[in-house]
């Protein structure tokens, strides 16, 4: 494996021995994406699908939270599919991970509908891009590259029936999540909220299901950060759904 480059360093994740490599340059995960981890729960022969997958970090830790042994992550940009790939390499999971660096508005061009048994996404939430465009963290952050209705659309397609869709989004975005979801026959069945430590809700996580019945399950609030704004680091091994 090649040596680590300007602005990159290595991680532990503290989950099973897997390392990440990061670069301060780029986009880096948050505390969504271990949430997001935390919550997707797959089996042995599912098909796994993420979207937008940047370094890798959401499947990487689920290639050791689950038995699951195929997953392909898609990533847009070329440089965080390239630091993507350095990480399978690190951890020894080009047996179980693969790379499509593409838009997944080209889905066709690699898949075929109906692929996957679960399709989970960190996607970018924020309206309109601010600052330079073409920014590595502004294209992960804003949606212009991977617009709501574009994520949720794909999603159906490639999810089998009976398939699960997991996502980390915005809570102010959540009526609309939901409607787009309902749509595209996605049904909400599990959802959480997440708190800041200040009272102040932040993010929404759930899961939705092709073509299931009507009906959601509601967890409690989860409280991410302490009072003084810091990442309480006991999430990282909380299991929501027993």
């Amino acid at each position: 494996m090649k040596m680590l480059e300007k602005g990159e360093r290595i991680e532990d994740l503290q989950c099973g021995g897997l390392k990440i490599i990061q670069n301060k340059d780029l986009y880096t995960f948050t505390s969504d994406s271990v949430l997001l981890a935390n919550f997707v729960k797959l089996k042995r022969n599912d098909k796994a699908l993420e979207i937008g997958g940047g370094s890798g970090v959401i499947s990487i830790l689920l290639s050791a939270k689950t038995k699951c042994q195929d997953f392909t992550i898609v990533e847009l940009q070329k440089e965080m599919a390239k630091l993507c790939q350095k990480n399978i390499e690190l951890n020894n999971l080009a047996d179980r991970l693969k790379l499509v660096c593409d838009d997944i508005k080209n889905w066709k061009k690699h898949f075929v509908a109906g692929q996957f048994d679960a399709v989970f996404s960190n996607p970018p939430y924020m309206k309109g891009g601010t600052g330079n465009k073409n920014d590595c963290r502004n294209k992960a952050r804003h949606e212009e590259n991977l617009p709501l209705e574009d994520l949720v659309s794909v999603a159906g397609k490639l999810l089998k029936e009976g398939g699960s869709f997991w996502c980390v989004y915005c809570s102010e975005r959540a009526c609309e999540l939901i409607i787009k979801l309902h749509k595209e026959r996605l049904e909400t069945k599990e959802m959480f909220f997440t708190e800041n430590g200040k009272g102040q809700v932040a993010r929404v996580v759930l899961r939705a299901v092709k073509g299931g019945k009507s009906g959601v399950k509601i967890y409690p609030n989860l409280v991410t950060n302490d009072s003084d704004g810091k990442y309480i680091e006991a999430l990282q091994t909380r299991n929501f759904l027993k």
